[in-house]
């Protein structure tokens, strides 16, 4: 399975003055742990890497320093991540069939959470990972009135991993150009173009880093899976 990853946007809302993926998260980048996780991931095989090319020097320290068995491939990315993964989608191999498409950002994502997508999408044309929404929804009108709740039970939160037969996604994305969506993901070029797109369970700690408090939530997890690897029982019964 092929995976793309969209790393050109910045770090804005980070507060950030480079590429928020390149910040610190114990000790690797942001970009890295997403790498650690589709390194470890059975069902990967070829990682693209849709960014800008400034910060190449830098994606390429960090992908030499996690001596990774899988190809890597940097592909310039536009100015949407729109743009990016229509990029990203042209820098395929030849021989590429379906893809998965994770947004750096999302750098807790599981090796299992990429191997279930990547065995649903066998089966499927179109799926997005995602969770159950566990608050009440308001929608608010331009008046700050509310003016209806959803029944959330009908809501999901989507996350990434999202995955796409290729050729599918490619003339969604045409057709996107051609007639000017704008969206902010490619289940949404799927769903306008018609096609179906399936749910696959996605995890609760897979969250999008984006704000500096959401780093601090990020740590926090990464050092509780530490703290669990390092607890869990060996073959001999003792803790690791």
């Amino acid at each position: 399975m092929h995976l793309l990853i969209p790393a050109a946007g910045s770090g804005r809302r980070m507060g950030s003055d480079r590429n928020k993926l390149l910040l610190p998260l114990l000790g690797q980048s942001l970009l890295a742990w997403t790498l650690l996780a589709a390194e470890r991931s059975p069902a990967i095989t070829w990682i693209g890497i849709m960014g800008q090319p400034e910060d190449w020097a830098d994606f390429k320290t960090a992908i030499a320093l996690l001596n990774l068995s899988k190809p890597v491939q940097l592909i310039q990315g536009g100015a949407t991540r729109q743009e990016s993964v229509y990029r990203g989608l042209q820098g395929l191999p030849s021989d590429s069939e379906r893809v998965l498409i994770h947004d750096g950002a999302r750098c807790l994502a599981t090796p299992e959470l990429f191997d279930r997508c990547a065995a649903a999408l066998l089966h499927c044309a179109g799926l997005i990972a995602a969770i159950p929404v566990k608050d009440t929804i308001k929608v608010v009108g331009a008046d700050s009135l509310i003016t209806s709740t959803p029944d959330r039970r009908q809501l999901w939160a989507a996350q990434t991993p999202q995955g796409f037969v290729v050729q599918d996604l490619l003339k969604c994305h045409e057709e996107g150009i051609q007639k000017q969506w704008e969206v902010t993901d490619d289940a949404m070029l799927f769903e306008q173009c018609g096609l179906p797109v399936s749910i696959v369970q996605g995890e609760d700690t897979n969250l999008k880093v984006t704000t500096p408090v959401d780093l601090a939530i990020a740590e926090f997890i990464l050092r509780q899976r530490q703290q669990d690897l390092f607890l869990s029982p060996s073959p001999q019964g003792k803790a690791i």
